[in-house]
Formats: structure tokens, C-alpha cells, sequence
């Protein structure tokens, strides 16, 4: 037996129980059909023969082939010629290619959504902000003679303010690509609630914007919401979206959690790996909310996020299977282009799934091992069952959104010491 092991040995796993949370669910049924009504209070911005750049890229967004697709009939029924733009800063490696392949996973691809795609990581500068920092615009955008951009309001990761992530980002990081990106980072995060709206805000001045389609998304991550925004109008609606996104977002209904296990993470599931608005670990001081964790656990990566573990390093402990799996320049590519830097470390890392939980149970600062308050999700996109042990048992029964599923049972662990009921 290892030093490791000695030291792990006696520290106790509790039993646990399965938990339902329960949150609003109200949603669009026919997104399609409420995409082409929203479309009809912008479609006169499209007149017969333009080049219309459709702007679309992020992860994630419910419904996403469905909403380009639509766009892109409407911007031809106009008479306009529409062509996809893929608008994810640095993301697919910072390659023409890797962001073509980064849609297709998407399931966007030209079959699906009726328009050609032009990918290219060249830019065109359009001015600079007064604090000296460029701004950038996709080069294949810059020459049509209109844009139009998709993306879901949500709150951002690292930072606060009037507009987070959105459309205002998606014209400033998303269509600057890796420059624009790179920009838009370079004075850190203590300044992105400024500069990606002045960003934004050049652009849509000096650029033939058109308008934006904005979706908002409940806790179970389908569209509650849709609007199509001439782009006059972005910013202040997107400041109203964003309080709904906010009001919507799903949580952990614990506010102090000895233990906070998560099975997986991946940029599938949010930029960071997992969202920090869910587990209260911002890799930044610019953003708060969401529970205090004395301990998080993360056990493995999705099989989407292809090696890329940004945000392992927000956890405390982590699994040798997942480090086994990280593809290291993927990882810190993702850290030199944001400049944060510490959710692309690794985590302290134990053989197994027992032997992590375990030791974030030994070191989370409580007097009996046996008390520990302790919750695993499977990740920060699944909330609506959830994991806890007994010691939360009286809180989650006084909760009126939170109903007990099961008795107490104890986790099995296959004969290498990972969890063999993978949520």
C-alpha cells in the first residue's frame, strides 16, 4: 500500500440518495414555427440580391440547426443569398478547418441548413477602442453586404455586467476569431464587461449588421424564449434577456456543500468545463453566485470535448483517467487566449473515482468524516437529479422544489476503484 492510499484508507464514503430537483419547465414546442414568426419583425432588412453572412458557432444552444436553418430560408425567400460564417473566436483549434468541424458537430453542416459555409481565420481590423485595444471582424463577413447573428443569452463564466454572453459577444469575440478574441481578452476579465460591448458597438456602427437572433433557455436547456433584434436594438435587448436567463438558470439547491463530486466536464458542456455559475468556482474574482464548495471532484471528460479539460484546474482533485485523456495543447491553447490560466492546471490527481472522492472528503474541514454534506451531479448541464448524503437529507426534505427518490445506498466501485453506477 502507497503512502497515498494509507492516508485514504479509513476515510469513510457515505450513502447516498437520489434527489429530484424540480424547476420551471415552460419551453417552445414548435421552435420552428416561433423562429419564423420572430423572423417576419426583420425580414424587410433583407433586400433581393445581398450577401447575407449568417454568424453562428457557440456550443451548446438548443435547437441550433433548426433556428440557422430557418434564418437562412427566410434571408432566400428575400432574395438574398445566405452564406455561414463560423463565429467562435478561437475555438476548433484556431483553424479554418477545426472550425468547420466544430459546426458539424453542431450538426450544422450546408446539407442541414441549406447554405454554403465559408470558414477562414483571416480578419479585417475595423478601428480601435480609446484604450488602444483592436477590433477585429471575419474577413468573408466584412465583404457581404449584410451579417446576421445567432446565439442563447446566458450569464457569462468569468465576469459581470449589463450584457455577458449573447449576441454583443458573438459580434465581438465570436466573428473577430482568434484575433478578436485574443483582443478582446488582453486587459483580462476585470475589463470584459466594458470592452465586449464597445467592441460590439464599433462593429455594429461601421459593419452592415442586420439583426441578431437571441434565444433564452430554461433550467433544462430548451428554448423559452426567441427574438429576432434589428441590430439598432441588441444591446438593449439583450440586457432584458439576460435578467430572464439569469431568473431561468438551474442550480444546486444547497448553499454550503462539504463535497461537490461531478462526473464529467467537457467544453460540450460549457467553455469552462463546467459551468461556474452551477458549482460557485469562477476561475475569475469578476463573477460570483451559485453555492459555497469546500471541495470539488472532477472524474472524467466527455467524449466531445476532445481532450480539451479547461476548468479541471477550479477543481480540487481530480481523476488519473482524466488526465490520461487530456489533450495538453488543446488545454493551454484554450488558457492563452482567454489569459486565465488556472482552470487549465491540473488538479491534484488520485489513481481512481474513490480514492479522489475520498480525499476531498478528508480535506474539507469538517470533525466527522461520517457528517459530510456531499452532492454529485453528473454535470452542470443535468440538475434535475442529482446525488446527496444523508447529512443534506433534512434540508432537501424541507425543500419545496426537491422530492427524495430513493433509501440511502452505498456506491460500488469496480475492482480498479471507479464508480460503476456512472450517472
Amino acid at each position: 500500500m502507497g503512502i497515498l492510499q494509507e492516508l485514504l484508507k479509513d476515510i469513510p464514503l457515505p450513502k447516498v440518495v437520489k434527489v429530484k430537483q424540480s424547476f420551471p419547465d415552460a419551453h417552445i414546442t414548435d421552435v420552428e414555427a416561433a423562429v419564423r414568426e420572430e423572423l417576419r419583425k426583420v425580414e424587410g432588412l433583407i433586400r433581393p440580391g445581398m450577401e447575407v453572412a449568417v454568424a453562428v458557432g457557440s456550443r451548446g444552444v438548443d435547437q441550433i440547426v433548426t433556428i440557422t436553418r430557418e434564418t437562412v430560408r427566410m434571408i432566400r425567400e428575400r432574395g438574398g443569398v445566405p452564406f455561414l460564417v463560423p463565429s467562435m473566436g478561437s475555438h476548433g483549434g484556431a483553424t479554418a478547418e477545426g472550425q468547420v468541424a466544430v459546426l458539424r458537430h453542431l450538426g450544422i453542416t450546408e446539407e442541414s441548413v441549406g447554405a454554403e459555409i465559408r470558414s477562414s481565420m483571416e480578419v479585417v481590423q475595423v478601428g480601435t477602442l480609446p484604450n488602444g485595444l483592436p477590433v477585429y471582424i471575419d474577413r468573408f463577413a466584412s465583404q457581404a453586404d449584410g451579417i446576421v447573428v445567432i446565439n442563447r443569452v446566458k450569464p457569462h463564466t468569468a465576469f459581470r455586467g449589463r450584457v455577458e454572453s449573447g449576441l454583443m459577444k458573438m459580434i465581438s469575440i465570436g466573428l473577430g476569431k482568434q484575433k478578436g478574441a485574443e483582443a478582446c481578452h488582453q486587459l483580462g476579465f476585470g475589463h470584459m464587461a466594458e470592452n465586449v460591448p464597445a467592441m460590439a458597438r464599433m462593429l455594429i456602427d461601421r459593419m452592415p449588421i442586420l439583426f441578431g437572433v437571441a434565444t433564452v433557455e430554461n433550467a433544462f436547456d430548451k428554448v423559452a424564449r426567441i427574438a429576432a433584434i434589428p441590430a439598432a436594438e441588441i444591446e438593449q435587448v439583450e440586457v432584458e434577456l439576460l435578467k430572464e436567463a439569469k431568473r431561468l438558470l438551474p442550480r444546486i439547491m444547497f448553499d454550503q456543500i462539504d463535497v461537490l463530486v461531478i462526473d464529467e466536464i467537457g467544453k460540450n458542456i460549457s467553455g469552462d468545463g463546467m459551468d461556474p455559475n452551477i458549482t460557485g468556482r469562477y476561475p475569475t474574482p469578476y463573477a460570483h453566485g451559485g453555492p459555497v464548495v469546500n471541495k470539488m471532484v472532477v472524474l472524467d471528460l466527455t467524449d466531445e470535448t476532445e481532450g480539451n479539460a479547461n476548468g479541471v484546474g477550479t477543481a480540487d482533485f481530480t481523476t488519473q483517467r482524466l488526465v490520461d485523456k487530456m489533450d495538453l495543447e488543446k488545454t493551454y491553447a484554450n488558457g492563452l487566449t482567454s489569459t486565465v490560466v488556472a482552470p487549465t492546471k491540473i488538479a491534484t490527481t488520485l489513481p481512481n473515482d474513490r480514492e479522489a472522492i475520498q480525499a476531498a472528503i478528508k480535506t474539507c474541514n469538517i470533525l466527522n468524516f461520517h457528517d459530510v454534506k456531499l452532492v454529485r451531479i453528473k454535470n452542470t448541464l443535468t440538475l434535475g437529479e442529482i446525488e446527496i448524503s444523508e447529512a443534506l437529507l433534512p434540508l432537501a426534505k424541507a425543500h419545496p422544489d426537491m422530492e427524495i427518490l430513493t433509501e440511502p445506498y452505498a456506491w460500488t466501485f469496480d475492482a480498479q476503484g471507479n464508480l460503476l453506477q456512472r450517472r
